[in-house]
Order: structure tokens, then sequence, then C-alpha cells
């Protein structure tokens, strides 16, 4: 592989928690395929791992808790003909998902209020339009 996958700041994928799984692939290659293992799985638990901070690991398990199995995420990955390339796309694919689900919600909007000119000046344009329509009837004919 080519280094810690980052989710975030400090925090990376820890090597020894990945769990890969390899199968035959559907897809380009040709007869290649038919004898190949490039189809990968990449399998993480994120219930048990102690890589990430409580709040972000509490987080993740809330947003995921539909990908989750017994508390373990999976990503397939199976676009190239390489087994290596597919294990880069799978781990890159795992660490980009955890980012997105570690990260802090965002803050909450402010209410603001429509300032008066602006809502006069709407009122004033639309008065305006309906005088022009008014005046296309044909009511004097």
């Amino acid at each position: 592989m080519s280094g810690p996958y980052i989710i975030r700041g400090s925090v990376s994928l820890p090597e020894a928690e990945l769990m890969w799984r390899f199968s035959r692939s559907s897809g380009p290659g040709g007869q290649h395929v038919n004898t190949s293992d490039s189809q990968v799985e990449l399998r993480f638990d994120l219930a048990k791992t102690e890589a990430l901070p409580q709040v972000w690991k509490d987080r993740a398990l809330d947003r995921l808790a539909g990908r989750l199995v017994g508390g373990v995420i999976a990503v397939r990955a199976s676009e190239h003909r390489s087994q290596w390339r597919n294990r880069e796309t799978a781990a890159v694919r795992l660490a980009a998902l955890l980012a997105e689900a570690t990260a802090p919600p965002p803050r909450p909007r402010r209410a603001t209020k429509i300032p008066r000119g602006i809502n006069e000046r709407r009122l004033r344009e639309k008065k305006q339009r309906a005088e022009t329509k008014r005046g296309r009837t044909g009511r004097d004919w």
C-alpha cells in the first residue's frame, strides 16, 4: 500500500485493523478476469477500533448505521484490472467515507429578518406588474 490513509488531521486508518478479502471480478480484463482475484472487499470494524477518538467513533456509528453489519463497514472496489489498484481505491474510499461520517455537524443557521426596504420594493414591483397586466385587458372595447 502507498502509506497511511489519513482520515482527518493526524488520525489515519490503522493497517492492522483493515481486513482484506479478494475475489474474482466482473468487468474489464477479458480472459484475465477468469483467473485472477482482482475484486477487493475492505472491511473495518468501526465499533471496536481504538484508532478514532470516542466522539468521532460515536458520530460515525450513528451516521453509518444503515451501512454497518455488526459494527463493521465494508467497501468494495473492482473498477481496475489490477488487484493493487483496487486495494488503493478501496482504502481511499473507506478513508473518505470515514472522514465524511466523522465530520462535525454544521453550525445551525441563524434566522434573520428580511429588511423592510427589500420587502417594500418587492411589493411596489408587484403592484407595478399587476398594473401593467391590468392595462392589457380589453374591457374598454
